[in-house]
């Protein structure tokens, strides 16, 4: 399975590990494939002890680090639009509808002492600078970016700094414009990825995006749950794969225990891509919630980063109501997760997802190899 990319970033699997929970990342470098801290939930102050913390329990491994920096938000062609001007074009009726969509099912306010989740963190190009400025004092060794190509100063920068830049695309069209700013890797995600995913599946996309752009490394992500899929990845023309999903139900993470519940006994069938989450097309469990923003009545979604800015004290809501334990009281819990959260049965540290990947992808090859003339 080692290939040049491997030998680039000092890894032993091209297996890339997106997680916002550092215990996840840490982990999966550890067992030798590619951790990658996603920076979105977290202010620079909390990135920069969540980044610290992985320094000092990675075993000296290599990780990496994922901002959000959209090409297209509200605000962006004015540069820094202030938070307080941006709040104040959520619709009071938004505002309304959601609340009482809370109340419906109980779900009560935050406590007093604890500090509201703050709305516009990550979903900028100003919040996601500041996220790698905070990186770049770490020893990442991968920068890489969601919702469009990153900035050529900040790809720039990243490369005098000897890191790898990656970005996901959803098509051709955008993977050529990545390539063409100066990313090292694309990340080609298919229909089928969890968050922020295109309309092609990764069978269809991974052999044209890896066609388009030539010597490029590529990463397959969507679908991604097994090393059967990792050896169909190569197949395709990959180098690697680049998977989320799956470590959302490991020993490591973060993930509150009513949610993963959900999601070891949901089917593939069972998420939906909806905007309801930050404005954009974003995969993630059918829950009550996701349905009440398509039913009649609803306000309807607001563009990024206004949607997230509504939505995101109600999701800190929901998920201390599930916590709590009270009868419907993770109703409205979901999570953005991919179709492969049908194969997602059972919990297993990190590491041995890794190493199961690995294993899988053997038996795949050489059962492959028997199909093969002699």
């Amino acid at each position: 399975m080692k290939n040049e990319l491997c030998e680039r970033l000092g890894i032993e699997f091209p297996i890339f590990a997106f997680s916002h929970c550092r215990d996840v990342v840490a982990a999966v470098s550890r067992a030798g494939a590619f951790g990658v801290l996603g920076a979105v939930a977290f202010s620079p102050e909390e990135l920069e002890r969540e980044l610290a913390w992985i320094d000092e329990h990675v075993g000296g491994k290599p990780y990496g680090l994922d901002t959000v920096m959209p090409a297209q938000y509200i605000g962006r062609e004015q540069g820094q639009m202030a938070k307080e001007a941006l709040e104040g074009m959520i619709p009071e009726a938004h505002k309304k509808w959601l609340e009482d969509l809370l109340k419906k099912y109980g779900v009560p306010e935050l406590p007093e002492n604890v500090d509201e989740f703050e709305g516009l963190l990550g979903w900028s190009l100003s919040a996601g600078r500041a996220h790698v400025d905070v990186g770049l004092k770490h020893p990442i060794r991968l920068l890489a970016n969601a919702l469009g190509p990153p900035p050529v100063e900040i790809v720039e920068d990243a490369h005098k700094h000897g890191l790898l830049v990656a970005a996901l695309c959803g098509n051709v069209k955008q993977a050529l414009a990545q390539k063409e700013a100066g990313v090292d890797i694309i990340i080609a995600s298919g229909y089928e990825a969890g968050g922020h995913t295109g309309e092609i599946s990764t069978l269809v996309l991974v052999p044209q995006v890896a066609d388009a752009v030539g010597k490029t490394p590529v990463l397959a992500a969507g679908g991604i749950g097994d090393g059967r899929q990792v050896a169909a990845a190569f197949a395709l023309g990959a180098s690697g794969v680049w998977c989320g999903s799956v470590w959302l139900t490991t020993n490591e993470s973060d993930c509150v225990e009513p949610l993963v519940d959900k999601l070891l006994v949901a089917r593939s069938q069972d998420t939906r891509r909806s905007k309801c989450m930050t404005g954009k097309p974003a995969r993630q469990l059918v829950t009550p919630y996701t349905k009440a923003w398509e039913e009649p009545g609803s306000p309807g979604t607001l563009q990024m980063p206004l949607q997230f800015m509504l939505t995101a004290n109600a999701m800190q809501r929901i998920t201390r109501h599930a916590q709590s334990g009270a009868a419907g009281s993770a109703e409205l819990l979901g999570s953005a997760v991919g179709q492969v959260v049908g194969m997602m049965n059972k919990r297993k540290p990190a590491g041995q997802v890794v190493s199961d990947f690995v294993q899988e992808y053997v038996e795949t090859v050489e059962r492959l190899r028997e199909t093969l003339p002699e």
